[in-house]
């Protein structure tokens, strides 16, 4: 069984839309959010190693959002149960957390890749 697409196209055809077809905005893009993801995630190894719920909650709403807009929908949610337990202070469910997001993390990034090579 294939595994299902982890980036919604029309997600990323919607951005190109809105930058009037612009292939290089969208590479752009998916440039930023491939240099800035790992700097979030670290952040998130950081909070937890700190104990730090603030730093984790904020970490996750970031790589949320970005993820969202790029049409990563499983990861975006994954960061969102993150840093709801974040918000909790919840700190052994969030490590379990953390694990997943990192390896839908790798996924989508992987497949931004080959988007990005393909524009």
């Amino acid at each position: 069984m294939a595994e299902p697409d982890v980036i919604d196209r029309t997600s990323l055809d919607g951005l190109m839309a809105a930058a009037g077809g612009d292939q290089s905005f969208l590479a752009e893009l998916i440039d930023a959010y491939l240099e800035d993801s790992p700097q979030q995630l670290a952040s998130m190894q950081r909070a937890m190693r700190g104990l730090d719920p603030e730093e984790l909650r904020r970490a996750a709403h970031s790589l949320k959002s970005n993820s969202a807009s790029l049409g990563a929908a499983s990861l975006a949610a994954q960061c969102k149960e993150l840093e709801d337990l974040g918000h909790r202070g919840a700190f052994p469910e969030a490590a379990l957390c953390l694990a997943r997001v990192r390896g839908e993390y790798e996924k989508v990034a992987q497949s931004l890749r080959q988007i990005r090579a393909g524009l």
